[in-house]
């Protein structure tokens, strides 16, 4: 009987041994399946930014050969060329006469006279 309570003890102590290996792996896994996660939410966010660098690429790639072929370029706007100077009046009744602009100063009062 004592033989047989020791053999249960025993095989019961491998047991729990084989629980706390179970549960040290267990979350090993999870920590590795969250690194994972965030590797793969990464590798998500990067492929967005090339697919938009490569549309970029594309429409300047069709902009070089339409280049190559002789066509205008639609982007760019020609520069705008400064306006032409007005003639100056010859004829004094050709002008117009100019009102004064308004201001904000109060008007000066003339110095009393001295008697």
């Amino acid at each position: 009987m004592k033989n047989w309570l020791k053999k249960t003890w025993n095989w019961l102590l491998g047991k729990t041994t084989i629980d706390e290996k179970v549960v040290e792996v267990i979350k090993e896994v999870k920590e590795d399946v969250a690194e994972v996660k965030t590797r793969a939410r990464n590798v998500v966010k990067e492929v967005k930014e090339v697919r938009t660098a490569v549309r970029n690429v594309v429409k300047e790639s069709k902009d070089v050969v339409d280049a190559a072929k002789g066509k205008s370029t639609s982007k760019r706007k020609p520069r705008r060329k400064p306006a032409a100077k007005k003639p100056a009046a010859t004829n004094v009744g050709d002008t117009k006469p100019v009102a004064k602009k308004p201001t904000n100063r109060k008007p000066r009062r003339k110095p009393a006279a001295k008697k």
